[in-house]
């Protein structure tokens, strides 16, 4: 008999227009059916409410409406009653046509590739989408609310140098200028801004813009405002002569020159403009701001902080703006903290009039001195910007819109995910390929619609709601001396960080936990090790990564954030929607795990993560850091990714270095591992195979243990090896879930059901090691503080020879082996894991479909500690 147990993914109930006050919740679903119960280890963190694999938790209010795969633009149709929806999933690219009476999607338009952009002309009769990868705009006719194709306008025809190839501008921003005669086009991947002329359909000038030019916005006057998403910069762009690097525009028509560039700090995205063009307000993405531009004199007048209360600077991530109330009331996504922000604003920042300054009562005491004390201190918070509280929404806001009365936000994730048993099948096409099985394929948007913006006493309510569902209200973690008397004496750390298994292809029947056999790709047989170390050290049956894939899980893994570059263009990249190697290690102004010990004074090592293989002038290969803060600590020795090379010359290198280490009498404080093999190569022909892959990895883990456990610093040691993301297989609880271990003389056998994820995994790191915090996810985590026993048994570990051959290798033909053969193996994820998952089904597990969704009981907790 199977039970419904408990599910991390989000069931969000019907609340009333403001959300229904505490009674709207989230709740796991099965809730009512097993009686919500949710049994802990150690604190009590799961509470009956699910959460999200960031570990936040849902309470949006108003009303929640769903949408498209991973929407991140909107536009105010010009009948007002609808709006036009871009999405730009890894399912699904395109338009869809919404209205805001109550959410119904009216029209969906798929399209090849789409990004960021939408515009209308003035007359209200077109419609222009940015055509992402495809580099170019697509063209609608609206009429009568809805859109019809009429063609686009190619940015990459007629190119100079054979760079008319598709992929190379990659239109985001767009904005048309106040005549209509112009469309201004940022080129994401081109770094340069495109001057189409609206009635021929062609570019007339290019000008170059700062890095990954992103946001557009023109003004009354004819200026045009880029915004530079991978650097600090909005460049200004006025009428006049050609710059040298500016095509020259048709003839008799003025051409822009950029006239300024305004430093506005890291990470520039969203772009607006109030109605008299006096202010330009910047969503500073990865620092928590919001620049606010004073356009005239072209300089940063102030900056509005937007960072949860108590916390860092990194993590709240605003990604979009929108302004109300006479343009004194800002609006902000904050993307990472599920949240809108709203500002009020002194008249000086919003660029509007003052109100009359209310003349002070001679004494108080006389008739009125109470009213006009009031107006006085009113007077006074009026000439000060204020965030006056934060209105709950869906997961990952990407888009706010205030013209009228209702409010409405896009959230590019929506309610959440869960379960996704029912995998790619070998039986299955492309064409009837369930999509939404894929962890990317999941997140799914919702529109969040109020009748108004909340006014200041609902705003107090609402901002208590989104401080609870963030942790926000959890007092601060201690200091240093405090956090680490709640761990066992550890002086050391090693983080390893393997990729993309899943909980249920791994533990799917281990005893005492919540696993699906069903499911399960690798037994006893080829992961000997990854068994016993969970039956002896602890079996965590309630771990899942933050991200859904590898760009965004080894960045959360090491600096616990993924930024809204991250977020909005893997989807993209992902879908073959978006080429080149993109680097956004310098958009973490926080740095990393490794950036906090080195300025703590602690002795860091690196073997292979971020790393690449360099080819010596005598044939050797040494191994460097891609991200220039962790150059420095990296081993020349270990291999980075590249799966010709074992896992064991990878475990050979580690020991190695222990063993100098061990005769040094020291040890670095914090080590990082990059252990990548459970990846596998799929079943391309030669390579060996899944089975063999998987031992491999299995083999090596249980090397490093067991040299570990043998050398001196065992008994001050912990290790932490995770996943950085879940996305390769399928699991019964959620797309992210994923198998973590915890080794340490302290630790002890036993299924431990409480929720952790990536990020409280770094928390632990961070209050083990005395650090400081990186984000708001790591400052609010839960770390694992109850999972130790007050005494260490220093017995040493054996590893486990698996009994899969090390060397079986997959035939060289037949269906799996030719699609593997046409995947790229290259760089982590650079094959398409849709078609991985795929075959790796069928090498495992054969032509047996994937079975539908079904639980199994989740059983007792065996201890806490």
């Amino acid at each position: 008999m199977t039970v419904p147990a408990r599910r991390l993914v989000l069931m969000v109930l019907a609340g009333s227009v403001l959300g229904g006050g505490a009674g709207a919740r989230v709740t796991p679903a099965g809730a009512a059916r097993n009686g919500g119960a949710v049994r802990t280890a150690g604190a009590a963190l799961d509470d009956g409410a699910a959460r999200l694999p960031t570990g936040a938790r849902l309470d949006p209010a108003g009303r929640s409406s769903d949408l498209g795969n991973m929407p991140i633009a909107m536009s105010l149709a010009p009948e007002g009653d609808r709006v036009v929806v871009l999405l730009a999933g890894w399912r699904q690219q395109g338009l869809q046509v919404v209205e805001t009476g109550g959410g119904r999607v009216l029209q969906t338009l798929e399209l090849p590739a789409a990004f960021l952009g939408l515009a209308f002309s003035a007359d209200g009769h077109t419609l222009y989408a940015a055509g992402g990868n495809e580099d170019v705009v697509y063209r609608f006719n609206w009429q009568e609310g809805a859109a019809s194709p009429a063609g686009s306008i190619s940015l990459a025809a007629g190119l100079p140098d054979g760079k008319d190839k598709k992929g190379t501008r990659f239109p985001a921003g767009l904005a048309l200028s106040a005549d209509g005669r112009w469309l201004y086009v940022a080129e994401n991947l081109a770094d340069t801004l495109a001057v189409v002329e609206v009635a021929s359909g062609k570019v007339v000038q290019r000008l170059p813009t700062g890095s990954y030019p992103y946001g557009v916005t023109a003004g009354p006057e004819g200026q045009v405002f880029v915004s530079a998403w991978g650097g600090s910069v909005v460049s200004v762009f006025t009428p006049g002569p050609a710059s040298p690097a500016a095509a020259a525009s048709p003839a008799g028509q003025p051409a822009l020159a950029e006239a300024a560039r305004i430093e506005v700090g890291r990470h520039p995205s969203a772009l607006l403009l109030n109605a008299s063009g006096s202010r330009l307000f910047v969503a500073l993405a990865s620092m928590d701001r919001v620049a606010v531009v004073d356009v005239r004199a072209r300089r940063v007048l102030t900056e509005l902080a937007d960072a949860p209360p108590g916390g860092p600077a990194e993590g709240s991530t605003p990604s979009a703006l929108a302004l109300a109330a006479g343009g004194r009331r800002l609006l902000v996504a904050e993307s990472d903290s599920n949240a809108v922000a709203v500002f009020e604003l002194s008249p000086a920042t919003a660029g509007v009039a003052a109100r009359p300054v209310a003349r002070k009562a001679a004494a108080s005491g006389r008739p009125g001195s109470d009213r006009r004390d009031r107006r006085d201190r009113r007077d006074r918070r009026d000439r000060l910007d204020r965030l006056t509280g934060r209105i709950p929404v869906g997961w990952y806001p990407t888009a706010v819109l205030a013209a009228g009365k209702p409010l409405l936000v896009i959230n590019g994730k929506g309610r959440g995910t869960g379960p996704n048993p029912g995998g790619p099948q070998p039986t299955t096409t492309k064409a009837t390929r369930d999509r939404r099985s894929y962890t990317l394929g999941q997140t799914n948007g919702t529109l969040t619609l109020l009748p108004a913006v909340p006014s200041e006493v609902e705003l107090a309510a609402l901002s208590r709601r989104v401080a609870a569902a963030n942790h926000w209200e959890q007092p601060r973690r201690p200091g240093r001396g405090g956090a680490r008397t709640a761990y066992p004496p550890f002086r050391h750390v090693v983080y390893i960080i393997k990729e993309n298994r899943t909980y249920d292809q791994v533990f799917g029947d281990m005893p005492g936990g919540d696993g699906d056999p069903r499911l399960q790709f690798f037994t006893r047989r080829e992961a000997p090790n990854h068994r016993a170390l969970a039956q002896r050290f602890g079996l965590f049956d309630h771990f899942l990564t933050n991200g859904e894939v590898s760009t965004q899980g080894h960045s959360w893994s090491t600096a616990a954030y993924s930024t809204d570059y991250t977020e909005k263009t893997t989807p993209s990249g992902y879908s073959d929607r978006r080429g080149g190697e993109d680097d956004e290690s310098a958009s973490l102004p926080a740095g990393f795990l490794w950036d906090l010990a080195h300025a703590r004074g602690l002795s860091v090592r690196n073997y292979g993560e971020y790393g690449k293989g360099v080819k010596q002038a005598d044939g050797t290969t040494v191994y460097r850091a891609t991200v220039p803060s962790l150059a420095p600590f990296t081993s020349p020795a270990y291999p980075a990714w590249d799966l010709a090379v074992r896992d064991q010359r990878r475990a050979d290198a580690w020991i190695v270095e222990l063993q100098t280490f061990v005769r040094q009498g020291r040890m670095p404080a914090l080590e990082i591992l990059h252990l990548p093999n459970d990846h596998t190569h799929g079943a391309s022909p030669g390579a060996p195979t899944p089975r063999a892959y998987m031992a491999d990895n299995d083999l090596a883990l249980g090397r490093i243990v067991e040299a570990l456990t043998h050398s001196p610093f065992w008994r001050d040691t912990v290790v932490f090896v995770v996943e950085d993301d879940a996305q390769n297989g399928p699991d019964h609880v959620d797309s992210h879930r994923a198998p973590l271990l915890v080794i340490s003389a302290y630790n002890r056998g036993g299924a431990v059901h409480r929720f952790a994820n990536t990020t409280d995994v770094v928390a632990t790191i961070e209050e083990i090691l005395g650090l400081g915090t990186l984000s708001q996810f790591d400052t609010f985590g839960r770390p694992l503080r109850g999972i130790f026993a007050a005494s260490p048994d220093l017995a040493p570990y054996q590893a486990l020879t698996p009994e899969q051959s090390l060397d079986e290798t997959n035939p060289a033909d037949g269906p799996a082996a030719r699609q593997s053969s046409r995947l790229d193996f290259s760089a982590p994820d650079a094959a398409s894991a849709a078609d991985l998952n795929e075959v790796l089904w069928r090498t495992i597990k054969g032509l047996a479909p994937p079975p539908a969704p079904a639980r199994l009981p989740t059983l007792e907790i065996v201890r806490a500690y």
